[in-house]
């Protein structure tokens, strides 16, 4: 703990009431609700460039996050685990989700602790983040283990549920991380990785929806697109495992495969029926490679687009 609190700049033993910022009353915004209405939108505006701000400052701590979880993960057996409540947990699941469509993540490799459950995403279930217990028993019930990295969300760094997950995740060898936005919050000690996104105190005093889940998505976003870059999901700034879901997704495809090739558009059509729709192997199939021949070596290669194109001898456009 006095590592931590040493690199953050804090004292050892703060007091409660000075690091939980997030719940503090700012003066600055004192009467409000008596402004007009353009100045109440500037002041909340202020708020979500400062929670820009704070992810800025988190970036080290970020870049370390993703290179362990990259390292965890590239094997292609271990799970990606978002634990939280409320806001935090309701973050959590629509990062996750998205990494299905946009990287072709496995559904079965992701998993979500929401405090309350699934009830939790479209009502509110306040009291369910009060329960260790719980969060506790998720992660044994669901056998995380030395595989898996999991992400802990909470504004405030105390909510039980949220600890008690980051804690027994840990202790059963997962790779854990937190995001808390309260300077000296405890559940930065109980993660591998800690990430504080200093947010301070809301222009609503205690709506950590606002600055707070803001700095949390914008970190999400962060942490699961490097990530996915890291893991070769990313090709010359294009997605390349993407999921052709809809008739735009195909059509992007199609124009990917064009780019990455300089192929016609019945070309690229015709590489994509045969590879499944899976761009990547549509790639290998137009510079003159076998479907099978592209399968095994995006094997060989973890799914490495431009290792695979260098193993194969085949040409690749500037």
């Amino acid at each position: 703990m006095s590592g931590i609190s040493r690199k953050l700049g804090f004292p050892e033993k703060p007091n409660p009431q000075e690091w939980r910022e997030t719940e503090q009353r700012s003066s600055r915004f004192a009467g409000l609700e008596t402004w007009g209405t353009s100045e109440v939108l500037k002041a909340l505006l202020g708020g979500q460039m400062q929670a820009l701000n704070a992810v800025w400052a988190a970036l080290d701590d970020l870049e370390a996050a993703v290179d362990s979880a990259a390292q965890r993960l590239q094997t292609g057996e271990g799970r990606l685990v978002y634990v939280g409540a409320g806001t935090s947990g309701r973050l959590g699941v629509l990062d996750g989700i998205e990494l299905i469509p946009t990287f072709g993540w496995p559904d079965e490799r992701l998993l979500y602790g929401l405090a309350g459950g699934e009830a939790g995403l479209l009502h509110s279930q306040e009291r369910a983040e009060d329960s260790a217990e719980v969060g506790r028993n998720f992660i044994l019930e669901h056998d995380v283990g030395a595989n898996d990295v999991v992400l802990g969300l909470a504004a405030s760094g105390t909510t039980p549920f949220t600890r008690a997950a980051i804690q027994a995740a840990r202790a059963s060898g997962a790779l854990t991380i937190a995001l808390a936005n309260n300077p000296e919050s405890p559940m930065l000690y109980d993660a591998d990785h800690h990430i504080l996104l200093r947010t301070g105190a809301e222009v609503l005093a205690g709506s950590t929806r606002l600055s707070a889940g803001t700095s949390q998505k914008a970190a999400l976003n962060l942490f699961s697109t490097g990530l996915m870059v890291r893991l070769k999901k990313v090709y010359r700034g294009y997605m390349v495992d993407m999921q052709l879901t809809n008739t735009k997704l195909t059509q992007r495809a199609k124009d990917m495969v064009v780019a990455l090739t300089g192929c016609s558009q019945e070309r690229a059509t015709a590489a994509l029926q045969e590879s499944d729709n899976q761009i990547k192997l549509a790639v290998l199939i137009v510079f003159g490679a076998t479907k099978i021949q592209a399968t095994n070596v995006l094997a060989e290669t973890r799914g490495d687009l431009g290792e695979s194109l260098q193993v194969l001898g085949l040409h690749q456009p500037d």
